[in-house]
């Protein structure tokens, strides 16, 4: 069930590496910065922002990655091409870690990353995303693979088949289509739609491992701030005040726990309760990867390493 027979391929973007065998190399988180109603954001017209409590959060990040051993690229949310360029070098001289550009407008998309090509910073960029929605994708693909972009995500879809079936009816027309880029890196995220479109996106990921040995993952945080929006905030009496944290915890444990090898876990303010919940799933996984292998992740830097040595030592017979 979590040993696949097909090669799984494994993508280094910026120094942190993605996908594999379930439960052999950590998840990748990809938090949100700059995002609509972050509290870093002051002014996007004026293109003011708190660069202290942004470099505090990427600084927390950092430390949530020590303490678990699993990687983030944080995905910065703009909405103009020179918005975007501001929080780059902004970024760039917080952190060493790799970041995405997350802009769903095409032209301002393109302007971000010819100004990541300038610096000469193409090694450490996710370019997020070309997706089934695209316009033109061939046109887009040409664009970016002038451009020198080496790592991109790829997101799919049908809207008329919802089902795993389509999304990956949709994954093969889209790998023909984004086979002229010669990309280093394709990681495939498989739509969330709402909540429990969450499930239909793990067994989606399933089937992208199975076939294509692609990392796989979802946006995961699209589906809990969805039911924050319209469920939770106006019924805060009804549900507590921490059943939001729980609820969106579970989910982004849930994805990794089934095939997931990657989640797009919303702002960076959840970090603090996504990375542990992440975290002992991740270990789960690994600990039912050996029990059907036989064989623990040789991979020290997993959670199931950094969370749990003395049963490591147990199942090593160390103990």
């Amino acid at each position: 069930m979590f040993v696949f027979e097909k090669e799984q391929k494994v993508f280094e973007i910026g120094g942190v590496k993605v996908g594999g065998q379930p439960g052999v190399n950590p998840p990748l988180i990809i938090p949100s910065l700059f995002q609509k109603g972050d509290p870093c954001v002051e002014s996007r017209r004026e293109r003011k922002f708190n660069k202290q409590k942004a470099a505090e959060q990427i600084k927390r990040l950092e430390e949530l990655t020590e303490l678990t051993g699993m990687p983030a690229i944080v995905a910065m949310v703009a909405n103009s091409g020179d918005e975007m360029k501001n929080y780059i070098d902004f970024y760039v001289d917080t952190t060493t870690m790799p970041f995405a550009i997350d802009m769903w407008n095409l032209e301002p998309r393109i302007e971000a990353t010819k100004y990541v090509a300038e610096l000469g910073l193409q090694d450490k960029l996710l370019y997020n995303s070309v997706t089934v929605w695209s316009p033109d994708v061939p046109a887009e693909v040409e664009q970016i693979k002038e451009l020198g972009v080496k790592h991109v995500v790829t997101v799919v879809m049908d809207m008329a088949d919802q089902l795993p079936s389509g999304r990956i009816g949709a994954l093969d027309d889209m790998l023909q289509k984004l086979e002229p880029g010669n990309f280093q890196s394709i990681i495939v995220d498989t739509s969330v739609m709402n909540l429990p479109s969450t499930g239909i996106c793990a067994l989606s990921n399933r089937l992208v491992k199975e076939k294509y040995g692609l990392p796989a993952g979802a946006a995961s945080a699209n589906g809990t701030y969805m039911w924050q929006k319209a469920v939770w905030k106006d019924n805060v009496d009804k549900w507590g005040e921490k059943a939001f944290l729980g609820l969106d915890a579970g989910t982004h444990a849930a994805t990794i726990a089934l095939w997931g090898d990657f989640i797009f876990s919303g702002p960076m303010w959840g970090n603090d309760h996504v990375f542990p919940a992440v975290a002992a799933a991740h270990a789960m996984v690994s600990t039912m990867h050996y029990a059907e292998t036989g064989e623990l992740t040789a991979n020290e830097s997993t959670p199931v390493y950094k969370l749990f040595p003395d049963f490591v030592k147990t199942l090593k017979g160390e103990a």
